[in-house]
């Protein structure tokens, strides 16, 4: 992926930095091109990829199959010579990952393709000629949409790159009402909301309205947060620096807020042209799984509960677990004083209960009048904490 913004920034932005690091340390007339063969992936491992993401506790991933510089990590019949099977790998990365996915985990299996490239002529003519003819959509980017999902049957088609061209462009209302009707995936597949100018946030299964978007507050429609670990990117950098990257704490935390107003975590990390998860990414996977499952209650399954966030205890952020009734509310700073209050719940003497996930004993609580009550927390050293960065009290018969 780094590649990918690359040939953007420095062939068609120029920006010094990178044009600078391109005449540093490519030769002279080294195109993007070139980079193709430079893909290797030879320490790609699908079941390894497979058993990190089951370990994540992840419900779901989406693999990047084409991005805005048009090479497809399939061997795509529209995408001659520049895809994973003819040149690069030489492997069909997105079949092997599919198959390893649904041998070894219980994810649902997803693809993002985006609908423009930047530097193809078929689509810079169509653009040159405002939209008005469709060379590229019918003879490149439709075909690839129908071939990944007649191939690989995602669940989830993650749509990207409207290239600032109409859905009538992409004729994507007419791919939509086959992918929904008529394709192998209409009983399962899931979209977003990237179809065409305007559409974002607009329609669409699920809404990402911008990347790495967290309102913080309620939607009215179910939406995702699609984020990255590195602050700085969406793809692997060799020059990133530790701090660049979210700290466990920073994604539990996007993960609470994001879920109790209503939406997905989509985590973002980028792999190397060698086939490799980072270590540091992993470490973040793993960890996040770590959490979810001693805390997993308040977050697969639950929905928004009447307050989003603690009016009196700031960073407190509540899910509802409709099977069970319970209100979860999330917490991340343990207090000192050992007592947490909280002033949403309206308990009920002698029938209200609040448990701390991952402790057996019930805790203790007092009312604070018709609302808000203060909960007892267990006196734990730092090791019996049943986990770190953050910890779930569930609530069960409150009003």
């Amino acid at each position: 992926m780094f590649y990918v913004f690359c040939r953007w920034y420095w062939q068609k932005e120029k920006r010094e930095p990178y044009v600078k690091f391109m005449e540093a340390n490519y030769p002279p007339g080294f195109s993007y091109e070139d980079f193709g063969p430079l893909f290797t992936a030879e320490f790609f491992d699908p079941n390894q990829w497979a058993d990190i993401l089951k370990a994540s506790g992840a419900k779901y991933v989406v693999l990047t199959s084409k991005h805005h510089e048009g090479f497809t990590l399939w061997g795509s019949k529209y995408s001659w010579n520049w895809n994973a099977v003819d040149m690069g790998p030489k492997r069909d990365l997105v079949a092997e990952l599919a198959t390893s996915v649904r041998n070894r985990t219980d994810l649902h299996f997803g693809l993002y393709h985006s609908l423009f490239e930047w530097f193809n002529p078929l689509f810079l003519e169509d653009a040159t000629n405002a939209f008005k003819t469709r060379k590229f959509p019918t003879t490149k980017s439709l075909p690839e949409l129908y071939e990944i999902v007649t191939k690989y049957q995602p669940e989830i088609i993650w749509s990207d790159g409207d290239g600032n061209a109409p859905d009538t462009y992409w004729n994507s209302t007419g791919f939509l009402a086959w992918l929904y009707n008529d394709s192998p995936v209409r009983d399962t597949v899931v979209t977003n909301d990237r179809w065409g100018l305007g559409s974002i946030c607009t329609h669409g299964g699920f809404y990402t309205c911008s990347d790495r978007y967290n309102p913080g507050h309620l939607l009215p429609h179910k939406w995702e947060n699609c984020m990255t670990i590195d602050r700085g990117s969406w793809g692997y950098r060799r020059d990133a620096w530790l701090g660049d990257y979210l700290s466990i704490e920073d994604l539990v935390k996007q993960l609470a807020e994001t879920v109790s107003c209503g939406g997905n975590l989509l985590m973002n990390i980028g792999p190397t042209h060698d086939g490799r998860i980072a270590v540091v990414f992993e470490e973040r996977l793993r960890q996040v799984g770590a959490w979810l499952k001693v805390n997993g209650e308040a977050i697969y399954g639950t929905k928004p509960w009447r307050a989003q966030n603690d009016t009196v205890t700031p960073g407190v952020w509540y899910t509802f677990s409709p099977k069970e009734g319970k209100v979860n509310a999330i917490f991340f700073n343990w207090p000192v004083s050992g007592t947490l209050e909280l002033g949403e719940p309206q308990a009920k003497l002698g029938e209200t209960q609040v448990k701390l996930a991952g402790y057996k004993e019930m805790l203790k609580w007092v009312a604070l009048g018709e609302k808000g009550i203060i909960v007892a927390l267990p006196h734990l050293t730092p090791q019996q904490l049943p986990c770190q960065w953050g910890w779930t009290l569930q609530l069960t018969d409150i009003n």
